[in-house]
């Protein structure tokens, strides 16, 4: 474990040193943060003060810590081992001796950790002193919470890296990334919770681990769904990971028997 554990602060250490990017992505979040706050806090109103569960302070922090978590969440599909499998530079990785998807996963899930810090942490900060935001009172939701949200950039990770090892059978993986984006964030529940779905596609939500990343571990904090709920998506989430873990482990077993690099 040590070597992973090394890799994992070895993530933190990369992401630390792009601090202009951090920078940009809180004035990002914050700029859409107002104005989803907007729109949803006006949807709640024109629905007699609760939509889907959420009354106006459950809907402002759910907007708020979901902006949080935009950092540590990989939501664009894109992951450096799909570049070095095309490249060939993933046969260097297989002669190491560690497990291929262990280190991607420790290295990117460090990267992730670090993100909160500069990013996801004053961003919340900020919809509590302009909004205001409701917080649970029971400290068992807070310490749920915080392992929702480790449970969610582990998922988001293995995801993606099941995406990444296509390389193994595709030239190009552009497309299956754009796809991959243009559903992640709306099946995460990046852009309105999940329970403001039509019934059959908040069904089909659920059947992804989209919703594992983001809206599990906001649904813990704002204590949508009550205990109950909390451990029904903690569960959910652990299983996620197990599915994307053994799928990706398969994945790269067979693409490295299917490997090819141009020149022997």
């Amino acid at each position: 474990m040590r070597p992973y554990w090394k890799l994992f602060l070895a993530g933190i250490r990369q992401q630390a040193t792009y601090r202009l990017a951090m920078l940009g992505g809180l004035i990002a979040n914050a700029t859409f943060g107002f104005l989803k706050t907007a729109i949803l806090s006006a949807t709640v109103v024109a629905g007699g003060g609760m939509v889907g569960g959420y009354d106006g302070a459950m809907m402002a922090t759910y907007v708020w810590v979901g902006q949080g978590m935009l950092g540590s969440l990989n939501l664009n599909g894109r992951l450096d081992l799909a570049h070095r499998i095309k490249s060939g530079d993933v046969t260097t990785d297989f002669l190491r001796p560690l497990d291929v998807q262990a280190a991607t996963v420790a290295t990117e899930v460090g990267k992730a950790v670090y993100a909160l810090l500069p990013r996801g942490v004053p961003s919340v900060v900020i919809g509590a002193l302009f909004v205001g935001l409701g917080t649970p009172a029971s400290p068992l939701t807070w310490l749920l919470a915080f392992v929702s949200l480790a449970l969610g950039m582990i998922v988001s990770q293995t995801t993606v890296y099941v995406l990444a090892t296509a390389g193994f059978w595709l030239i190009e993986l552009r497309g299956l990334q754009t796809m991959y984006m243009m559903l992640s964030g709306f099946l995460a529940g990046l852009f309105v919770p999940v329970s403001l779905f039509p019934r059959w596609l908040e069904v089909l939500a659920h059947a992804t681990p989209f919703p594992a990343m983001m809206q599990y571990p906001i649904g813990i904090f704002t204590e949508h769904g009550g205990p109950s709920g909390a451990w029904e998506r903690l569960g959910a989430q652990c299983f996620w990971i197990a599915v994307t873990w053994v799928a990706g482990a398969l994945l790269t077993r067979l693409g490295r028997h299917r490997l090819e690099v141009q020149g022997g």
